[in-house]
């Protein structure tokens, strides 16, 4: 009489985040499930874990210099904010269907460390080309679980930098060719003691 079948369930979880200035934000990959079989008392071991896609780290500054769908005015004002310390978050995941990881480039401001452009790279012919980018700041990218999503706080006439009135939540997924969006989320923050939600963090450095 044979045994029951005993299934094993692994996660998988691939994060990487690297940059110039910081740690990027970083990505949790799709779950991976493995199964193990019994029959009459035997075991069979599991396959070896698929090898995570290959990871080169960039360049950034330079990335967005010999980009020409970088706007004149994001590389004119990219500069250092102190020493060697550029206003640069980079972020290294699964965004589309490459075999090469994707490349996720946010611009922030020195002076409030507000998005003022989010670019997304991908390897083609072995070259990284711009498949993205959104230059109406503020404005921040993060990959999430495969897909690209896009942070905008929203400011009313009167609304203080640090105290917007709504936040947009736009999420894009790769069609194989572009990226489209297919969710679009906003918020209208609450004005108790008369004020507005502060912000957004829009990005973490260690």
């Amino acid at each position: 009489m044979s045994a029951g079948t005993v299934v094993l369930v692994g996660t998988v979880l691939f994060a990487a985040g690297c940059s110039t200035t910081g740690t990027g934000l970083r990505d949790g990959g799709p779950a991976r499930t493995e199964a193990v079989a019994k029959t009459g008392g035997a075991s069979t071991p599991p396959p070896s874990p698929t090898q995570s896609r290959p990871y080169k780290k960039v360049d950034p500054i330079a990335l967005l210099m010999a980009d020409p769908k970088v706007g004149a005015e994001v590389k004119r004002d990219l500069k250092p904010c102190t020493g060697k310390e550029y206003p640069v978050d980079v972020s290294y995941g699964k965004l589309t269907d490459n075999t090469v990881t994707d490349i996720v480039v946010n611009v922030l401001s020195c002076a409030d460390a507000l998005g003022r452009g989010s670019y997304v790279y991908r390897s083609i012919n072995n070259r990284y080309e711009n498949v993205f980018s959104d230059e109406q700041p503020p404005v921040y990218a993060e990959i999430d679980r495969g897909d690209l999503v896009l942070t905008k706080p929203v400011y009313g006439k009167s609304d203080a930098l640090a105290y917007p009135s709504g936040e947009d939540v736009i999420t894009y997924h790769w069609n194989g060719e572009k990226f489209a969006e297919q969710d679009r989320v906003h918020t209208d923050y609450s004005n108790i003691d008369g004020g507005a939600q502060p912000a957004p963090a829009i990005s973490q450095r260690n």
